[in-house]
């Protein structure tokens, strides 16, 4: 039994007229454009981004692999934490001296 070809020669590719010229390039997700050679106005710039994307944050997290029982055990911490700070702003007397303890 011969086997047919799956894909197509598609020459129209190549022969199709790029948008933008041989020296740009193209790279998607965050963009900051440089205005008057202000270098350092653009860096900041990019940094907030990068921060408030969680970019960085994510990355760190994917570094390690984290088993499904610490992350469980690390979101119960985090979300005791908060819990614990919303109680201390509600009501900063009951927390407020923990000498006696």
């Amino acid at each position: 039994m011969k086997h047919k070809k799956n894909f197509t020669n598609n020459n129209s590719n190549k022969n199709r007229k790029k948008s933008f010229t041989s020296d740009t390039v193209f790279v998607p997700g965050l963009r900051v454009a440089v205005r008057e050679n202000d270098f350092n106005f653009a860096l900041r710039k990019f940094k907030k981004k990068v921060q408030e994307s969680g970019l960085l944050q994510e990355l760190r997290e994917r570094e390690f692999y984290i088993k499904p029982s610490e992350a469980k055990k690390k979101n119960k911490a985090a979300a005791r934490a908060r819990w614990l700070k919303k109680q201390r702003s509600s009501n900063p007397v009951q927390f407020g001296n923990r000498k006696g303890r």
